[in-house]
């Protein structure tokens, strides 16, 4: 089954900012986003156990216990397992590390493992206040967070995770799986596998206004080869394209704040908001099935909507391209 016969619409809400992702998020901010999300109509919801140790999850869960469920679709991740047990130590979290740190205190194990997946997927289950899931992503088996070890983690996943899932959606459990990663690779090497297949994959921070090309090197045309669809995570790069200070998960350097200058400069001369030049941008590209930006308080979602019905002229994007801020390979909306 493709994802854009699952997916509910082309905007969805990444909950990772409501596990306390760089800052304590009031829970009244928190839940009032959620409902937010919801109001515009938004029904697409991702979250994960990483994000903040369960306190995602168990945010969006409390919102959406009031919801009927057939009215929305849920994805989450495995590949962490959270104990009841509080951490004592610093969290190793490879390149980003801190970025939880006002989260749960509990403890998380990182692994791929059957049995992990499926103990994942039933803790998930309890902390969303929910009988079923849509869509689960295997999470972070990547360089970003493993470095040279990342193969092993693939490998652990391969034989793990990846057949539990391929046989909880072959019973009817699931209605897809994929990968949510940071890194195209890992999705790669899945896709020249002959076994399993995976209906789609949730690309974080790699499909963006500030950093396409690589994506659309390898990745992509294999994926349209296969008919596998992308959700893109992220597409503010990690907020500095939504005016916030961050860049992959980090504050922004210099000539990271200066490309985005010059995008907004570009953007201001057509009257264009750059969030929907970020947005359209993102779901230009045929393997995009939709787009989940994150926010932590109620504004930001009525923003976004109005970013993807936002009306760009196609000058917009061929001056964008004059000025070599985009690549030549990356489709352009209304095919400019």
């Amino acid at each position: 089954m493709s994802l854009t016969d699952i997916l509910p619409g082309r905007l969805g809400f990444g909950t990772a900012p409501l596990g306390n992702m760089f800052r304590a998020i009031p829970e009244d901010e928190a839940l009032a986003t959620v409902e937010a999300a919801w109001d515009q109509g938004i029904r697409l919801y991702d979250s994960a156990p990483f994000y903040g140790a369960g306190l995602a999850e168990e945010r969006l869960g409390r919102v959406l216990a009031g919801k009927p469920r057939d009215a929305y679709v849920l994805s989450t991740k495995v590949g962490r397992v959270v104990l009841d047990e509080h951490e004592t130590a610093a969290r190793d979290l490879g390149e980003k590390g801190g970025l939880f740190e006002h989260g749960n205190p509990n403890r998380l194990v990182h692994s791929w493992t059957a049995e992990a997946t499926e103990r994942s997927i039933e803790d998930s289950l309890e902390r969303l206040g929910t009988d079923r899931l849509d869509i689960v992503w295997v999470h972070d088996i990547a360089q970003d967070f493993h470095g040279d070890l990342w193969l092993g983690k693939f490998e652990e996943a391969r034989t793990g995770a990846f057949r539990v899932l391929s046989r909880l959606r072959d019973e009817g459990v699931i209605k897809a799986w994929g990968l949510g990663v940071n890194r195209t690779e890992p999705i790669e090497l899945t896709l020249a596998l002959d076994e399993p297949r995976p209906d789609g994959f949730l690309l974080a921070g790699r499909y963006t206004l500030l950093d396409h090309e690589h994506a659309l090197e390898r990745l992509l045309p294999m994926a349209r080869e296969q008919g596998v669809d992308m959700v893109v995570g992220g597409p503010y790069s990690s907020g500095i394209l939504a005016g916030g200070t961050h860049f992959e998960y980090q504050q922004a350097p210099p000539e990271v704040i200066e490309r985005v200058g010059r995008l907004k400069a570009l953007a201001d001369r057509h009257g264009v908001g750059i969030k929907a030049a970020a947005l359209q941008f993102s779901l230009a590209h045929p393997v995009s099935a939709a787009v989940i930006p994150g926010a932590t308080r109620p504004s930001r979602i009525a923003e976004d909507v109005a970013a993807l019905e936002e009306t760009v002229p196609a000058a917009f994007w061929n001056d964008l391209r004059a000025a070599a801020l985009v690549s030549p390979a990356a489709p352009l909306p209304h095919g400019a």
